[in-house]
């Protein structure tokens, strides 16, 4: 983008070659062809900010001392005039962190280049959704994470930009995931750990990857936002994960309309511990077609889970607003971990990122188990 003294500088330089008429700029100097002068001026204004301090939405960030995500996702809505909630900024730097490959959300560096373009257009989808009344609190959402070559390519273009003189942990610490092409980090460490724990064959483990995308694309969820869910319900896709009630990957609950009926059991419930990772995701692609999940708009973390945990709980908007969830949870996804304290949006969110950091990192080498530590603090330190 062009400020105002750059575009009139730049234009004010005289034409050494060839005998053309000219006009005088305001700063005294000469232009050739003053028609055409005349024009790109008035281009250039159109395009100029209202004042030179005036700040401009932008699709590639540079990390500044003190920044944060929460502080850039926060200043690029304030741009486009929208006001988030605090859970909408959330939901948007765990976005942006995992578009740009970052371990954890918390942890960025002093010139680090931030590709925000994902972000731009989830707030001019957002402001649109505004413009026409609708309830914003829900919009906003991860979205899928883009293919593994455009990622390389955009993370290979902004470190071609950044300063070569000044290394810093992130490219070591991001370097194992570009090359083994993770665009979803968290589903792939997911996945791998599901084979060393021998829930999914190493044979299979492509097909559920694929399968887990075409989920993803057709019910519009985050890959990495499923593996969060798994590692929840079944310690991370374990077909054989049973409380005696609830059996699978996802759980699939006994009774009349729920989960294992949906998916064809009602009979025998039981009897889906006996099928793969991969048979099982197909059971989940038709619960998620029977309870509308891709009817809710993009999905986040938090609809993601209440579709298999309580899908009318979804309606409630509200993060802090206690939801109508019967029956004994995992503590973590209380208010505070307390298992006598009310289970909220929020909770559920920071239940389901502290559980996958304290899962994952132990499985992950320690430059980035560190990391991983420091993820689950910012949960702990950050949602109130």
């Amino acid at each position: 983008m062009w400020s105002r003294e750059n575009s009139i500088s730049s234009l004010a330089t005289p034409v050494v070659a060839g005998r053309l008429n000219s006009a005088t700029t305001p700063t005294g100097s000469t232009v050739a062809n003053p028609a055409a002068f005349t024009r790109a001026l008035q281009q250039a204004q159109a395009v100029a900010p209202t004042t030179a301090s005036s700040p401009t939405p932008t699709a590639l960030h540079t990390i500044q001392s003190g920044d944060t995500l929460i502080g850039v996702v926060r200043q690029q809505a304030e741009m486009r005039g929208i006001n988030l909630s605090a859970p909408q900024e959330m939901r948007l730097a765990q976005q942006i962190a995992s578009a740009n490959r970052i371990e954890n959300a918390d942890l960025v560096y002093v010139g680090q280049k931030i590709d925000l373009s994902g972000m731009g257009r989830d707030l001019q989808a957002l402001r649109a959704g505004a413009g026409r009344g609708a309830d914003t609190s829900r919009t906003l959402t991860a979205s899928v994470a883009p293919s593994a070559p455009v990622l390389a390519r955009k993370l290979g273009a902004a470190q071609a930009n950044a300063s070569q003189t000044t290394a810093t942990p992130l490219a070591s610490a991001q370097a194992p995931l570009l090359a083994s092409g993770a665009a979803h980090p968290v589903l792939q460490k997911t996945l791998d750990r599901a084979v060393a724990k021998g829930f999914i064959p190493p044979a299979e483990k492509s097909a559920v990857y694929d399968k887990i995308l075409e989920m993803a694309g057709n019910h519009r969820f985050s890959p990495d936002d499923f593996a969060r869910m798994t590692l929840m319900e079944s310690d991370g896709m374990n077909p054989r994960a049973s409380n005696q009630r609830c059996h699978g990957i996802i759980q699939f609950c006994d009774g009349p309309a729920r989960g294992a009926a949906s998916a064809g059991y009602a009979a025998n419930p039981k009897a889906i511990l006996d099928l793969s990772v991969h048979k099982q995701l197909n059971l989940v692609d038709k619960y998620f077609d029977d309870v509308g999940l891709k009817n809710q708009g993009p999905a986040g973390l938090e609809d993601l889970y209440l579709s298999v945990l309580n899908p009318a709980s979804r309606a409630e908007g509200k993060s802090n607003a206690p939801l109508n969830i019967q029956g004994q949870q995992a503590r973590a996804l209380h208010v505070g971990s307390d298992g006598s304290a009310p289970i909220t949006r929020q909770s559920i969110r920071q239940g389901l990122l502290q559980n996958a950091a304290e899962r994952l990192g132990q499985m992950l080498p320690n430059s980035l188990r560190v990391q991983a530590q420091r993820a689950q603090q910012y949960v702990e330190n950050n949602l109130p």
